[in-house]
């Protein structure tokens, strides 16, 4: 078969036995390929992980302005938001794209007193906080509704956060910030 198909020249024969090239299917082949690559990576970008960055001083002492972090944007379609996490926010409450810190979660009382935060009637202990909280415009104590976040900087003097802009929507969650990867001397999960 072999060997009549070359000395006949068959069709879908592999150009390399028959000698001849086929360079305007070579170049579809890689064009496809190039074209699918970059088809994942964008999938990829926009559902599953992202790279964001940090855009001021408001989550200082954790991360600074012009670090980079990789955002996750596929594990809160599992699970909501637990206190704690750094969060990327993109929604109506702000044209910006902010990082914070989820300090309530759906049923939480949230209160500020002699410049900390009350949780559910405990004051917070927050080593990652930087200076004095301030209840901002924000009425509270404030109870948290369902499908809603109360979020704030860690650089409490200087963040536009929930006590700003009020409690943000589960749907502005974009992501959680998972790991640092600019600079490199400070690289490493969050």
């Amino acid at each position: 078969m072999l060997k009549s198909c070359f000395f006949k020249g068959c069709k879908g024969m592999d150009d390399r036995l028959t000698g001849k090239s086929n360079v305007p299917r070579e170049l579809r082949e890689w064009l496809f390929s190039i074209a699918a690559a970059i088809m994942i990576a964008l999938l990829f970008q926009n559902y599953v992980y992202a790279q964001a960055k940090v855009h001021n001083i408001s989550m200082q002492k954790t991360l600074a302005e012009g670090q980079r972090l990789i955002e996750d944007k596929w594990s809160y379609r599992f699970t909501p938001p637990e206190r704690g996490d750094i969060v990327i926010i993109h929604g109506p409450e702000s044209p910006l794209r902010l990082v914070k810190r989820v300090i309530g979660v759906p049923g939480d009382i949230i209160d500020v007193r002699d410049g900390l935060v009350v949780l559910n009637g405990q004051p917070l202990s927050e080593s990652y906080s930087v200076g004095s909280t301030m209840p901002g415009r924000m009425l509270l104590p404030y109870t948290i509704a369902p499908k809603e976040l109360f979020v704030l900087g860690d650089n409490r003097e200087h963040s536009v956060d929930s006590r700003t802009i009020g409690p943000i929507a589960f749907s502005s969650i974009e992501g959680k910030a998972v790991c640092r990867i600019w600079p490199l001397n400070k690289f490493g999960l969050l």
